[in-house]
């Protein structure tokens, strides 16, 4: 690490340069730097805004899943058939397929030397069970915390190599060649746009003269951010996690399959995924009014019989992620909408009950199991829980998932769980290469801000995909982009207009502190045209939850996108702080304005391609079906048919003098490569390291 000092806007700022900085302290961030060191490259460093923040550490599912070639028993598998798999779930790329199939069974085993507890019998087979999309059983998991297990292990390796962690900076800015100045050999006209750099505030010197703001110059940037989290007030994301991809998309990184993410019920006081076992046990579905009263059972409304509601409610638990192939003939994805239905159009409020069964399916002797469906009545018979009450039946078949919510205050055999739909994961983001290298050079989005999947992905692949992308830009970068950074004198010139833009911002934010309270101490919600910047960022999270989520029109798009372009233009004179303590808050808004007015344009061009219902999502269609009587308008919807599924969508912003301009392209997936798999020809390449060299280039 070099260490010197720029005077740029009025202000002395600390240039920190390395040959590579990891931006996250996740799994794919922790994994990548212990990659690079292990690869030979010292140089590096791992920059977070807070290493006990973000997903992997602070998420996790009744089982949570890691996803990866079969690797007990005598049912056949191979990396082509995985890779198909992964492929056949629409608008994958076949390379991206190829690759997170290959290098499963390593990373899998690199997790298992480093100490993560996933299970194997006497024979050491890691045994498996088939979750989502999944043809065979290539799904393990080390519990409800596989992801935190990971984190923690990853961490351990890299504190014990005493690889640089800068704890407390948030980047705020991703600094490119084609600056104010072009007198850099890498920014002559016409050259391909490289990364060099990275603005952050140290959120530890925020009240020093500079407010903290911070330059890295590097080589290269592994962008481990996570997805796009501050997005939606309906999220099971933990609430450290907001994302970064605004700030990519500012600086010309393209992104792809904006348009799917996954979406799930989950409870809301403590955000967890309600899969599994939750469901499983058949609990009360009840709505009431804002203030917790008028309650109701309400699903009863909408299903013909009982034993078809219980059976929606039941196959939650398998089919957890909202999926409009899965609301015909009353299945599980319609309590999606129905739940949908009681929070956004009618105002209300949903809970699930585990203390009483539901009443129309029990009477005096109990609940009469006689009335579910086979695989249901088996699956609780198996488990010796025909029985009781669904808080009894939970704690037989589940008790740790009992356990979970009481060490976070809720006791579930005394209260209801209040839950939503929510946004749970972004199978689009930045768009990325064989090597997980962005349009951007020197760029590699990582983990889940990297749009490495499509439409349908197997549950627990996500976990894979952190592994291995992390793994590939690693190699790409120890193999090809070893040298410095550039000098500092050059890197200054070449950013300083970039910076000056910033820190005029963060002035522009501090000219609206006001210290003004009302008479029982809380911030004035408006002052004029000005808001909070919590108020800023609930208004945004509404609007995503409420039109770009799970539920779709394209007249609300529209005027969501209008909105949000509004929002995005004005944060700066609209946005109200209190203290200079709130100035990375407003920072994230404006990341979260940027990254919603993105993604909402992606979806306007699916649409505007006649895309229909697919994925996790319902797209409002005038002549399709209602998914059932007394539901209104909105949810009429048609289901996609196979055409898009083979073209992806990317999509690039263009920001000038604050002037937005959306670029789009439709492009026909790329198919699953055909190697040449003859050893002494792969071996010679590999010798004279050209796999490390080849390409397939945007």
């Amino acid at each position: 690490m070099d260490k010197k000092k720029a005077y740029i806007g009025g202000y002395d700022i600390d240039i920190l340069s390395f040959n590579t900085i990891i931006v996250g302290s996740g799994c794919a961030g922790f994994n990548a730097a212990d990659c690079l060191y292990s690869l030979g490259q010292r140089d590096i460093a791992i920059v977070t805004e807070g290493i006990k923040m973000g997903t992997s550490r602070n998420t996790g599912s009744d089982k949570q899943t890691y996803y990866k070639l079969t690797m007990a028993g005598d049912t056949p598998d191979s990396v082509v058939e995985m890779a198909k798999n992964l492929f056949d779930g629409g608008c994958m790329h076949g390379d991206t397929a190829l690759i997170e199939a290959a290098l499963s069974s390593r990373c899998f085993y690199k997790l298992v030397e480093a100490g993560v507890p996933f299970p194997h019998n006497e024979y050491g087979e890691f045994v498996g069970y088939k979750t989502d999309h999944d043809p065979r059983q290539r799904a393990t998991s080390a519990g409800p915390l596989t992801s935190r297990f990971m984190t923690e292990k990853l961490e351990n390796l890299v504190n014990n190599k005493g690889i640089t962690i800068l704890d407390g900076f948030l980047i705020i800015g991703i600094l490119t060649n084609d600056g104010c100045d072009k007198t850099s050999k890498n920014t002559e006209k016409g050259s391909v746009k490289e990364a060099i750099g990275l603005l952050a505030i140290n959120m530890n010197e925020m009240k020093n003269d500079n407010m903290g703001f911070t330059l890295f110059n590097c080589r290269n940037i592994i962008y481990a951010t996570g997805g796009p989290a501050g997005m939606y007030l309906s999220s099971v994301y933990p609430q450290s996690q907001t994302g970064s991809s605004g700030i990519a998309f500012e600086a010309g990184a393209r992104g792809v399959n904006l348009t799917e993410s996954q979406y799930g019920i989950a409870s809301i006081k403590f955000r967890w995924n309600l899969s599994g076992t939750y469901q499983q046990v058949l609990p009360r579905y009840v709505s009431t009014n804002p203030y917790g009263s008028d309650e109701r059972e309400f699903l009863e409304d909408y299903f013909p019989n009982l034993g078809k509601m219980l059976d929606a409610i039941f196959l939650k638990g398998y089919q957890w992620p909202f999926d409009p192939r899965k609301i015909e003939n009353y299945g599980s994805s319609l309590i999606d909408i129905l739940v949908y239905n009681e929070i956004q159009i009618k105002g209300r409020r949903v809970f699930l009950d585990y203390t009483r069964n539901p009443s129309a399916g029990d009477d005096c002797k109990g609940m009469d199991f006689s009335l579910l469906g086979q695989e249901a009545y088996k699956y609780l018979d198996n488990s010796g829980a025909l029985f009781g009450t669904p808080i009894e039946r939970l704690k037989k078949m589940n008790q740790p998932a009992v356990d979970l919510y009481k060490d976070h205050g809720i006791d579930l055999e005394k209260e209801y769980l209040e839950i939503a739909v929510c946004a749970q994961h972004n199978n689009g983001g930045l768009a990325v290469d064989m090597w997980w290298e962005s349009n951007i050079r020197h760029f590699f989005p990582v983990g889940e801000c990297a749009g490495t999947f499509g439409i349908y992905r197997p549950g627990g692949s996500a976990l894979n995909s952190t592994q291995v992308g992390s793994l590939r830009a690693a190699q790409y970068i120890a193999a090809n982009y070893t040298d410095e950074s550039l000098n500092s004198d050059e890197f200054i010139c070449i950013v300083k207009k970039s910076v000056e833009y910033k820190i005029n911002l963060a002035k522009k934010f501090l000219e609206n502190k006001t210290n003004n309270t009302d008479s029982i101490g809380n911030k004035y919600v408006e002052m004029g045209n000005k808001f909070t910047v919590m108020d800023i960022r609930k208004r945004m999270q509404e609007r995503m939850s409420k039109c770009g989520a799970h539920i779709r029109s394209y007249n609300e798009i529209i005027t969501a996108i209008e909105e949000s372009k509004k929002e995005l233009m004005g944060i700066g004179n609209n946005t109200m702080i209190s203290s200079i303590e709130e100035l990375p808050d407003a920072f994230r808004n404006r990341d979260i304005a940027l990254t919603s007015y993105v993604y909402l344009c992606a979806i306007k061009e699916y649409m505007e391609k006649g895309g229909k219902s697919r994925g996790s999502y319902l797209v409002h269609d005038d002549h399709g079906k209602i998914p059932a009587d007394n539901l209104p308008d909105i949810f009429k919807f048609s289901l996609q048919n196979q055409e898009l599924s083979k073209i992806v969508n990317e999509i690039e912003l263009e920001m000038n003098d604050d002037q937005l301009n959306i670029l789009s392209e439709w492009n026909s997936v790329r198919p699953i490569p055909e190697r040449d798999e003859w050893f002494e020809n792969v071996w010679r390449e590999f010798r004279e390291k050209k796999v490390f060299r080849n390409k397939l280039n945007y």
